[in-house]
């Protein structure tokens, strides 16, 4: 996901989360683990790299629905897309 401010949203994004989901910051990446699978926030020169993992498809899609979502909705002001690519 292009944007100026990679690190701002993955601690949104893990912050937000973190009250209902595990959420491990590591050095260079911030990783949210859901029930069957999880997602790794890696911030890069302006982008914000998401790396998602499911034990199913519904998994994943619902890993990928949830994590695309929020960031859309907290970067809509940016205009902020989200796009999966498997």
């Amino acid at each position: 996901m292009a944007t100026d401010a990679p690190a701002r949203y993955a601690k949104q994004l893990g912050s937000h989360l973190g009250r209902r989901l595990t959420v491990v910051n590591e050095d260079s990446a911030t990783r949210i683990l859901f029930d069957g699978g999880e997602c790794r926030l890696v911030c890069g020169d302006n982008a914000l790299h998401m790396y998602a993992s499911g034990s199913s498809e519904e998994v994943l899609d619902r890993i990928e629905d949830v994590v695309g979502r929020h960031l859309e909705r907290f970067g809509a002001r940016a205009g902020l897309v989200v796009n999966w690519v498997r």
